[in-house]
């Protein structure tokens, strides 16, 4: 090693012997440790300071460490990610599209087993019943005219949702 990194190193190895000890001269070491790691030469003093830190009692490690983030250049921040911008949802104005089960409307509910949708756009009908052969309910569109004439049947009857 050169003449200037043993003296450097000499200091170094001082200081923290004076840091280890406590006390007042402890802060004066701390001072003088803050100095040099923010000196000119600070990326080379803080590199031996954490070098030395891992030979010493915890109480100085932590002592070497504040020093060290506290001198060490600040890293700059990165930026936000930008928000993405909200997704506009997909206006397919097909009328024709197949339709899921948030695009309808209930209008008519029938304990006894006849549901009637109406789309939310446009105006289409579906009317869902339970398949007498499966069991299960079975859901179809309605042609206009099975519309007005089901509308016609069912005037009056309690089952029709308010409001719908």
């Amino acid at each position: 090693m050169d003449a200037p990194q043993d003296a450097l190193e000499q200091a170094l190895s001082d200081l923290v012997a004076r840091l280890r000890k406590g006390g007042e001269e402890a802060r004066a070491a701390r001072d003088e440790l803050m100095a040099l790691a923010g000196g000119p030469d600070g990326a080379r003093v803080r590199d031996r300071l954490d070098t030395i830190r891992k030979g010493e009692l915890l109480e100085t490690q932590w002592e070497i460490e504040e020093i060290i983030e506290a001198t060490a250049p600040k890293k700059p921040e990165p930026e936000p990610e930008p928000e993405p911008a909200p997704e506009a949802p997909e206006e397919d104005d097909d009328p024709n599209r197949p339709l899921t089960a948030k695009d309808l409307v209930l209008v008519y509910d029938d304990p006894r087993g006849l549901l009637l949708h109406r789309s939310k756009k446009g105006d289409r009908w579906f009317a869902t019943q339970v398949d007498p052969q499966t069991g299960q309910p079975m859901t179809f569109e309605l042609h206009p005219s099975e519309v007005a004439q089901l509308k016609q049947q069912l005037q009056g009857s309690p089952y029709w949702i308010l409001g719908a």
